[in-house]
């Protein structure tokens, strides 16, 4: 636990009105600076580290993970963004491990990005990962920005997609990742 985001934490908690010597608020900079850590984990991770060399020599059409949970913090606000990421590419000849696809995904989304930005860093991971000649990433979040202040809605879910090479190029491929997330087009 880095001590310096604990006692930002702790001046956060005294600056809001709070005092930090409460009892129920002791460890509470600790916790936080914890949690921190946590959710932005994503800067100590590399692509070559995730990856770890585990491509595999494959054909396949489309490849596709759907439903990788996710949970991020915005760039914005700092606040929670809660959904799930549909990741597909078309290999040439070379096939990732699934469970590398969700750690790609984990990986950015522990860092502090905006949805759009997000989608895109993962599609261009994925394409600089497998020479593919289409990727396609969707995500659809709940953000808790839009739930907890502002515009204060409940139900609302933003929904981003990056389209690139053969998804972007061609309706019949786009329509058919669509529908095998089950998304209409």
């Amino acid at each position: 636990m880095n001590p310096s985001i604990a006692d930002h934490y702790r001046e956060t908690l005294f600056a809001v009105g709070e005092n930090p010597e409460r009892e129920e608020l002791l460890d509470t900079p600790k916790r936080a600076a914890k949690v921190m850590q946590c959710l932005c984990n994503g800067y100590k991770l590399s692509l070559e580290e995730v990856i770890n060399g585990a491509l595999f020599k494959s054909l396949n059409d489309i490849v596709i993970v759907r439903d990788i949970e996710l949970y991020s913090l915005s760039e914005h606000h700092m606040l929670p963004s809660i959904g799930k990421a549909h990741v597909a590419y078309i290999p040439t000849s070379r096939v990732l491990s699934l469970s590398k696809v969700v750690r790609v995904v984990y990986m950015f989304a522990r860092r502090l990005l905006i949805q759009e930005n997000l989608t895109k860093q993962i599609a261009d991971a994925i394409q600089q990962i497998t020479d593919a000649t289409g990727v396609a990433v969707t995500i659809e979040a709940k953000l808790m920005c839009m739930m907890m202040r502002g515009v204060e809605m409940q139900n609302s879910v933003m929904a981003s997609s990056i389209m690139q090479g053969a998804f972007l190029e061609s309706s019949a491929t786009r329509h058919r990742f669509l529908q095998l997330i089950g998304l209409r087009s």
